[in-house]
């Protein structure tokens, strides 16, 4: 598995100040897509336990609300491992810290009975498709992506929207 990069201080990918890192690898590609150079898995960086590691310790900083795991596709079978790998232990480290993902993979259709499922606060689902495009939209690019409420949609066995508390 591989990743593409990290960033240290990101507004735009959840709420508040935010650590994002960008898994390597999609087969969507979807048109327009924003981030084309995360599709290609052999691309960017290897992703190990260091980087693991690196990622939880530029988590580690009061002012940070919580980790963003996007991609290229951080739920393909070649990468659900190592993020879930990555979001236990930030959720172990970090409890009150929230943990937001994105995928192409419907939430109700491929990934509510995943283990990632059990550590992520938000996923935003749906492939980005350009005919729905919105710009105005928070947290996501197209109309049919759904910006979800993982916890509490696991309880209730529906899908419960989030809203920004």
């Amino acid at each position: 598995m591989r990743y593409n990069k990290i960033r240290k201080m990101d507004i735009a990918d959840g709420p508040g100040v935010r650590v994002s890192i960008f898994m390597q690898g999609c087969t969507f590609n979807c048109k327009n897509c924003f981030n084309p150079e995360t599709h290609d898995f052999e691309g960017g960086e290897e992703f190990t336990d260091q980087t693991i590691e690196k990622v939880l310790n530029l988590c580690d900083k009061e002012h940070i609300s919580g980790l963003s795991i996007l991609g290229g596709e951080p739920m393909h079978p070649k990468n659900i491992e190592g993020t879930t790998k990555l979001a236990k232990a930030f959720k172990e480290r970090f409890p009150d810290k929230s943990l937001w993902a994105w995928s192409g993979f419907s939430f109700d259709k491929s990934l509510k009975d995943k283990e990632v499922m059990n550590y992520l606060d938000v996923l935003v689902d749906g492939q980005f498709e350009e005919e729905k495009r919105n710009p105005k939209l928070e947290w996501r690019g197209s109309e049919n992506q759904r910006v979800i409420d993982v916890q509490k949609s696991l309880k209730a066995g529906e899908i419960i929207p989030y809203t920004n508390k």
